[in-house]
C-alpha cells in the first residue's frame, strides 16, 4: 500500500489514476478507508475512468501514529498532504461525518484546491457542539484533570476524547465565521441519524454561502448512510457535481 511521510508519521492511501477532476473520499472519526462508502465510490470512479483517492488519517486504519494524539488540525493536515502528493488540479471532496468538517476546512482555507464538494452526514464543529456541549460537569472536570474522558460508542470500544482534541478543535470551527463555498456543493443527511442531528445539516445549509448548494434529506437513513440506495445517491450526487463544474 502506498505511504507518504508527514512529520515522521506514515500516511496510507490508495490512488486510482483517471480523468480529472479527481474525487477524494475523506472518512469519519475513527473510521478508515476500507469502509463501504469509500470502496463503493472507488469502484464507481474506476468504472467511469475518474481519478480517485482515499486515505487514512494518522491514528486511523493503516497509517501510523495514535488516535489519541490526533486532532482536527492534524487530520486536516494529513488530508492536505496526501492530496498534494497525488493531485495537482482542483478536486471534488467527498467528506463523511468528520470528513465533512475536514472537507469544509480545505474548501475554506485552500479554495483553489477544490472544484466541488459532497458531504455525507457532515459533522462540522462536532468536538464543540457535540462532545463538549454534551459533557456534564464531572466529565468536564475529568477532561481537564486527566486530559481525557471515555465516551461510549455504538461502533465498538468507547471513544477516548482528549483535552487536546477539544481545545485544538476550537481553532478549526467553521460555523462561527463566514464559510464561502463557490463550487457545486451537495449535502446529504439522514433523518434517523443518531450521531449527527438533522438540525446540524440545516444549520450548515443556512450558514454556507454559495450559488449552487443543496441539501438532500433521506427519511429513515442513519449515520452509516451505507444502504444500496444511499450509496447510489452518493454516486449520483458526485456525478451531478462533476457535471456542474465549469470547464
Amino acid at each position: 500500500m502506498p505511504m507518504i511521510d508527514r512529520d515522521g508519521t506514515p500516511l496510507a492511501y490508495e490512488f486510482t489514476p483517471g480523468e480529472a477532476p479527481a474525487v477524494v473520499f475523506l472518512g469519519g472519526f475513527k473510521s478508515d478507508m476500507q469502509g463501504t462508502k469509500a470502496l463503493a465510490l472507488e469502484a464507481w470512479a474506476r468504472a467511469r475512468g475518474q481519478a480517485f483517492l482515499r486515505l487514512d488519517y494518522s491514528g486511523h486504519g493503516q497509517s501510523g501514529g495514535t488516535f489519541e494524539a490526533g486532532s482536527i488540525g492534524a487530520w486536516y493536515a494529513d488530508a492536505l498532504a496526501v492530496i498534494a502528493h497525488e493531485i495537482t488540479q482542483p478536486c471534488v471532496l467527498v467528506g463523511s461525518s468528520m470528513g465533512g468538517w475536514i472537507a469544509l476546512l480545505i474548501a475554506r482555507e485552500h479554495p483553489s484546491r477544490v472544484a466541488g464538494l459532497v458531504t455525507i452526514a457532515a459533522a462540522p464543529d462536532f468536538t464543540e457542539d457535540g462532545y463538549w456541549a454534551s459533557f456534564d460537569e464531572a466529565q468536564r472536570v475529568a477532561l481537564f484533570e486527566a486530559g481525557r474522558v471515555a465516551v461510549p460508542s455504538d461502533y465498538g470500544e468507547p471513544y477516548v476524547i482528549t483535552k487536546h482534541l477539544i481545545e485544538e478543535g476550537r481553532e478549526r470551527l467553521v460555523l462561527r465565521s463566514p464559510l464561502p463555498l463557490p463550487v457545486p456543493t451537495r449535502f446529504l443527511q439522514g433523518t434517523a441519524d443518531a450521531d449527527v442531528p438533522e438540525a446540524w445539516a440545516h444549520r450548515l445549509l443556512a450558514h454556507a454561502e454559495g450559488p449552487d448548494i443543496r441539501l438532500t434529506l433521506v427519511k429513515g437513513a442513519d449515520h452509516r448512510f451505507s444502504e444500496p440506495d444511499q450509496i447510489a445517491l452518493i454516486e449520483r450526487s458526485v456525478e451531478e457535481v462533476l457535471d456542474r463544474i465549469a470547464p
